[in-house]
C-alpha cells in the first residue's frame, strides 16, 4: 500500500462529525448560563429569551465582574458553568458564589475534541 493511499484512508476515518445544534440538545437546567473565561474578557451565554442579546462579553475588571453578576441575576440564572482555565476563573467564581449562584467548574480538556471551529461564543 502506498503512503498516499494510506493517508487518504486515515483522513476519511478522521472526518469531523456534525456538531449538534442547540435545538437538538436537551436542556436539563433551564436557569443555567455558560461562561468562557479569558484573560481580557469573559463571554457569557444565558438561555434564549432572557435578554435581547443571549451572548455578551464582559471585561475582567472588578466592576465588570459585578455587572456580569447583575446581568445573570436579571436574566433569572441560578446555575453557572465555566471553564477552569488558568487562574482567571477565581475572581469570577468568588463573586458569583457570594451572590448565591450555583457555580460549576468544567474541565476544558473534556470538550477540546468537540468537532468544529473553536470560538469564545461557542465555548460559552
Amino acid at each position: 500500500m502506498s503512503m498516499s493511499s494510506k493517508r487518504k484512508r486515515e483522513r476519511s476515518k478522521n472526518k469531523a462529525k456534525p456538531v449538534p445544534t442547540l435545538a437538538s440538545l436537551e436542556q436539563i437546567n433551564l436557569n443555567a448560563a455558560g461562561l468562557d473565561i479569558g484573560a481580557a474578557e469573559i463571554w457569557v451565554c444565558v438561555p434564549e429569551g432572557r435578554d435581547e442579546t443571549a451572548v455578551q462579553a464582559f471585561q475582567t475588571f472588578t466592576v465588570d465582574l459585578y455587572a456580569l453578576a447583575d446581568w445573570l441575576e436579571a436574566c433569572g440564572v441560578e446555575t453557572v458553568a465555566m471553564e477552569s482555565t488558568g487562574i482567571y476563573w477565581i475572581p469570577v467564581y468568588e463573586i458569583l458564589e457570594d451572590r448565591g449562584f450555583e457555580v460549576f467548574l468544567v474541565n476544558a480538556h473534556h470538550v477540546k475534541n468537540v468537532s468544529g471551529r473553536k470560538t469564545d461564543i461557542l465555548d460559552c
